[in-house]
C-alpha cells in the first residue's frame, strides 16, 4: 500500500458514499457509528473504490481508498487496516498487517491510499469482500467495505454481478428525501404465500398475521423507515423525569376509531393493565413489558411491572420499575379499542374473539387501512381509512392508496409469474431469478432495490423440550432424541455440518451471507462479528462425534448412541416454501455424510406454529424469525421464561447455566442507557449463543425488491422503501 496527501476541502455536511461495483453479497454491514466520532476528536470517513468489476483465483484486485478528516481539528498518529472482512482480523502477511501509518492529518484534509490483493483459490466461493479502517490513535475509527464479484476458475459457472446498495448511500438516500405531494386513488398488489392464521394481533406469532394486520393498527409511537427515528404516532408528544422512569404521553386528539368512536386515554389503559399485563392472555407483547429486577437478599431476579395511569382523557402516565433503553421505540406497540374489546376481557373469551373466521369489518382499529376481504387461499385486500389522522403538507388526508392487495398463491415459485404478467407490483426476488430479472428491468418498467442482509433469521432449532403432554403424559420427545439435542458437542458438530457456501451457492444463488451471530449484520453495532464461528467441516464434526463414542457399529451408515439408538430424526419445514426445503436438503445431505439420518418433513405453517407454541411436539424445524435494529425486542425467542424460547419454553429457571447469562445480559442490556456498554453486553450474548450452538443458523439473504415504476414517494432506505401512507402511483 501507499498513500498520497491530497488538498485540504471544505464542506459544511459530509457523506461517505461507496460507489462499488458489488456481487451478490455486496453490502457488509459494520458499526452503525458509520460516521463515527467522540466529543474531543473530529470525525474521520472512509471510502473505497476497486476496478475490478469481477475477478478469478490469480487476479489482481487494486483499490483506491480516501481518508479523510472532517471534522474542526487535526487528528494524529492515523493509520489504516486492510484486510478481507470474512476473516474479521488481520492476516500475517497481508497488506494491512502491520497498519499503515498515515500520520497527522490536518482539517479537512484528505489522504488518498492505493492498495491491492492477490485472490487466491481460498477466496472462493466469493464474493471478495475487503475492510479499510481509519483510526485515529485507536480512539476514534470508521470502517469502508469493498466488494468485489469472484469467479471460479474457466468453466464453472460465473455468479452474476450485482449492484448493491452500501449502508452509506442507504444513509444518503434517506437524508436527501422529500415527501412529494401525491395522487389520491389507485392500489398496489403483492403476492404472499400465507394468509393469516388469526385476526387477533394481541395473540399473533407469525409474520403473516401480523403482516396485514400491522395496517390496521398503531402505537404511540413508531419507528421511521428513513433512519430509525423513534417518532410520534397515536401520541403527538411526551415528556419524563431525569431518572428515565417517568414518562407522560400526550394523545392526539384527532384520532378515531374505524368504526368513528374516539380513540382516548382509555384504550391505552386498557391495552397495557387489560390486555398486556393480563396472564390470562398469551400475547407476545408481554416480553418487551416485563421488566426484572434483581433482589440482592435472594440473588434473583423477580419479574414487575410498570404502572399506567390515565391522568385524564389525553393523557397517560407511565412509572418504570427501572430504566428500560428501549422504551420509546416498545411503545409502538399496538393500541386496541376498550369498547369493542373490554367485554370479551371481562368474561374471558378474548382468546377466541377475532379468529381467523370473524367478519373482516368487525377487526376495528386506528390504521391507515381497514380489512376488507380475507379469502385465506385467494386474496386479501386492505380499503383505505377515509378518516384517518394523517395530512400530508398540503393538507391532504392520507393514505394515497385506495387499496393495497395480495394475491394468495401456493408457493414461492408461482410469485414471479404474478410479478411478470403484471397481476403484481411489488416483487421480492429470489436470488435464483435475479439473473432473469436484472436484464428487463426497462422493457418490463420495474426497477431492483439491493438493501443487504436481512435483519431477520433462518435456522434449524432442535426440541430440548423436557415436558410431557398434560392429557396423555408422553414426552413431548422421544428421551434418547432429547439427550442428544440437549449435548451441545452434538449441536456443534451438526452446525459443522451445515453447509452455508452450498446454501448461498445453489439456493440463494450468491446472494446471501453466512449467519453466525443472532443479531444481523442489518444491525449495525450491536452486531458482533466476532462470534464462534463453525465451519463448513465434515471432518470437525465426525471427530466430534467420534468423542462422544457415537459409532456405527453396524455399518450402516447411521451411528448409534451410547445405548444403541440410531441417530435418527425428523427436520420440518413449512410447506409452499421450496427455498426452506433446498436448505434442509443441503442439511440433510451434511448430516448423512456425518452419519446422522435426517428425515425431512413438509407441513402446513399453521401445523408448525401449533408445534411450536402448543403442542411441543417436533424434533428439529427449519424456521425464520424475524429482525430488527433493537436486539431486546428478540427477548420472547432468547430469555428462557418467555413462550418463543423455542427449544425449551416458559422455564420457571434456566435449564442451563449459559441459557441463565444469557437472561442476565439481555435484562442487564435493556436497562443500560449507555450505549457503549449496551453494545458490550449484547456482544457477549451472541458470543455465548454461538458457543452453545441451541440453533444452526443458515444464511441472511439479500433484500432484493423489484418493484414497477408507477410509484412515487419511493427510495431504498437501510429500513424500508416506502410509509405505505405517503405512496402514490404516478400513473393514474
Amino acid at each position: 500500500m501507499f498513500a498520497a496527501r491530497v488538498k485540504p476541502f471544505r464542506s459544511t455536511r459530509f457523506a461517505v458514499i461507496l460507489a462499488v461495483l458489488a456481487a451478490a453479497a455486496a453490502l457488509v454491514v459494520g458499526p452503525s457509528n458509520a460516521s463515527a466520532s467522540h466529543s474531543e476528536i473530529p470525525a474521520l470517513a472512509v471510502s473505497a473504490a476497486c476496478d475490478s468489476q469481477s475477478a478469478m483465483p490469480g487476479d489482481t484486485v487494486s483499490c483506491r481508498v480516501r481518508v479523510s478528516n472532517t471534522g474542526g481539528t487535526e487528528l494524529t498518529g492515523l493509520f489504516l487496516l486492510h484486510y478481507p472482512y470474512a476473516t474479521n482480523r488481520p492476516i500475517d502477511n497481508y497488506a494491512g498487517n502491520p497498519p499503515l501509518p498515515l500520520g497527522d492529518l490536518a482539517t479537512h484534509e484528505s489522504l488518498v491510499v492505493f492498495t491491492s490483493y492477490k485472490v487466491s483459490d481460498s477466496d472462493l466461493p466469493g464474493p471478495l469482500v475487503q475492510t479499510f479502517g481509519a483510526d485515529s490513535d485507536q480512539t476514534d475509527e470508521i470502517w469502508a467495505y469493498a466488494t468485489t464479484p469472484l469467479r471460479a476458475s474457466a468453466g464453472a459457472a460465473t455468479v452474476s454481478a450485482l449492484r448493491s446498495a452500501t449502508v452509506a448511500e442507504l444513509q444518503a438516500n434517506a437524508e436527501a428525501f422529500e415527501y412529494a405531494v401525491g395522487t389520491p386513488g389507485g392500489s398496489v398488489t403483492y403476492s404472499t404465500i400465507g394468509a393469516p392464521l388469526t385476526l387477533n394481533l394481541a395473540l399473533a406469532n407469525d409474520s403473516s398475521s401480523t403482516g396485514i394486520l400491522g395496517y390496521l393498527f398503531e402505537g404511540l409511537t413508531e419507528t421511521s423507515w428513513l433512519n430509525n427515528q423513534v417518532e410520534p404516532s397515536l401520541a403527538q408528544s411526551w415528556e419524563h423525569f431525569d431518572d428515565g422512569l417517568t414518562w407522560t404521553f400526550q394523545l392526539r386528539r384527532d384520532v378515531t376509531w374505524h368504526d368513528g368512536q374516539p380513540f382516548t386515554a382509555a384504550d391505552v389503559d386498557f391495552t397495557f393493565n387489560q390486555i398486556i399485563y393480563n396472564d390470562d392472555i398469551p400475547t407476545g407483547s408481554r416480553a418487551s413489558f416485563a421488566f426484572r429486577v434483581f433482589d440482592a437478599e435472594t440473588a434473583e431476579w423477580r419479574e414487575e411491572r410498570m404502572t399506567v395511569t390515565t391522568i385524564d382523557d389525553y393523557t397517560v402516565q407511565f412509572v418504570l420499575p427501572v430504566p428500560f433503553a428501549p422504551f420509546l421505540r416498545s411503545m409502538g406497540t399496538a393500541i386496541y379499542p376498550k369498547h369493542i374489546l373490554e367485554p370479551y376481557v371481562d368474561d374471558g373469551t378474548f382468546n377466541s374473539v377475532w379468529d381467523i373466521e370473524t367478519d373482516p369489518a368487525e377487526i376495528i382499529g386506528t390504521g391507515p387501512f381497514t380489512l376488507e376481504t380475507l379469502e385465506p387461499d385467494s386474496l386479501i385486500v386492505l380499503k383505505r381509512n377515509p378518516s384517518y389522522w394523517m395530512t400530508d403538507s398540503a393538507g391532504n388526508r392520507l393514505p394515497y392508496l385506495d387499496e393495497v392487495r395480495y394475491l394468495v398463491v401456493d408457493g414461492l415459485a408461482d410469485e414471479l409469474p404474478k410479478f411478470r404478467s403484471g397481476e403484481t407490483d411489488v416483487h421480492g426476488v429470489l436470488g435464483e431469478e435475479f439473473a432473469t430479472l436484472e436484464p428487463v428491468q426497462d422493457s418490463e418498467n420495474f426497477t431492483l432495490y439491493s438493501r443487504g442482509p436481512t435483519f431477520g433469521s433462518t435456522f434449524l432449532a432442535f426440541n430440548m423440550n423436557p415436558g410431557s403432554n398434560a392429557e396423555t403424559g408422553e414426552p413431548f420427545l422421544a428421551p434418547e432424541k432429547l439427550r442428544w439435542f440437549e449435548n451441545t458437542r452434538f449441536r456443534q458438530a451438526v452446525v459443522h455440518a451445515v453447509d452455508k457456501a452450498a446454501i448461498i451457492s445453489d439456493v440463494q444463488h450468491g446472494l446471501g451471507y453466512p449467519q453466525w451471530a443472532f443479531v444481523s449484520p442489518a444491525a449495525g453495532d450491536f452486531h458482533n462479528p466476532d462470534v464462534r464461528r463453525y465451519e463448513y467441516d465434515i471432518e470437525r464434526a465426525n471427530a466430534i462425534l467420534d468423542g462422544l463414542g457415537w459409532m456405527d457399529e453396524d455399518g450402516d451408515g447411521i451411528r448409534e448412541d451410547y445405548a444403541g439408538n440410531n441417530i435418527r430424526f425428523t427436520m420440518a419445514t413449512n410447506a409452499g416454501n421450496d427455498l426452506r426445503l433446498r436448505v434442509l436438503e443441503i442439511i440433510q445431505a451434511g448430516l448423512t455424510e456425518i452419519g446422522i439420518q435426517a428425515d425431512i418433513s413438509v407441513i402446513e405453517f399453521g401445523e408448525i406454529v401449533d408445534q411450536l407454541t402448543s403442542s411441543y411436539e417436533w424434533e428439529s424445524i427449519l424456521i425464520g424469525f424475524g429482525g430488527s435494529s433493537e436486539p431486546h425486542f428478540s427477548i420472547s425467542f432468547w430469555h428462557s421464561s418467555e413462550s418463543l424460547h423455542l427449544w425449551n419454553p416458559n422455564q420457571s429457571e434456566p435449564a442451563t447455566t449459559w441459557e441463565a447469562e444469557i437472561d442476565s445480559l439481555f435484562i442487564r442490556a435493556s436497562q443500560e442507557l449507555d450505549h457503549e456498554e449496551r453494545i458490550r453486553l449484547y456482544h457477549e450474548a451472541q458470543e455465548i449463543a454461538a458457543e452453545h450452538a441451541p440453533v444452526a443458523y443458515t444464511s441472511h439473504s439479500e433484500r432484493l425488491t423489484a418493484v414497477r415504476n408507477v410509484f412515487g414517494n419511493l427510495t431504498p432506505t437501510l429500513f424500508g422503501l416506502w410509509d405505505i401512507r405517503y405512496l402514490y402511483r404516478t400513473d393514474l
